[in-house]
């Protein structure tokens, strides 16, 4: 048998070499999907989103964590504690990631309260207030209390 033939895999390989380039390729494609809906996907919620932090620094959250208000979290009046959320602004389209630690906002017409730190961050210290879109990233961990 010439040598060069050995640089060709033999048929029975070529299949399953096949299937394996198919499956690589649907993971991708399906990595890639989940990516750009993270980023770009409908938003689980809209509306206008604020910060707290002066009188609650060193205080316990609704979940039991101590507040730092320089941290970056969030609170949020029905997601579980621990849903990890992108808030979006929707003015600039900056955003941030935050985890739900807390309950609030208690002001009518606020859908979300940001921790200072947060909202420093996400540019809207002086601003006070915002219109935000958030985007659930991950649901927190059902085995976590």
């Amino acid at each position: 048998m010439p040598g060069w033939l050995w640089a060709f895999p033999p048929p029975s390989i070529l299949g399953s070499m096949k299937e394996w380039a198919l499956y690589l390729l649907g993971s991708l494609v399906l990595a890639g999907v989940a990516i750009v809906f993270t980023f770009f996907g409908p938003y689980h919620e809209t509306g206008i989103a604020s910060w707290y932090g002066p009188g609650f620094d060193g205080n316990y959250t609704a979940n039991g964590e101590i507040y730092d208000m320089e941290g970056i979290s969030a609170a949020h009046k029905t997601l579980p504690f621990g849903t990890v959320v992108r808030v979006v602004e929707i003015e600039t389209g900056r955003s941030i990631v935050v985890r739900i630690n807390d309950r609030g906002p208690f002001v009518e017409g606020r859908i979300i309260d940001l921790s200072k730190g947060a909202a420093r961050e996400l540019g809207i210290i002086d601003k006070g207030i915002t219109q935000v879109g958030l985007r659930i990233v991950r649901w927190p961990d059902r085995a976590k209390p």
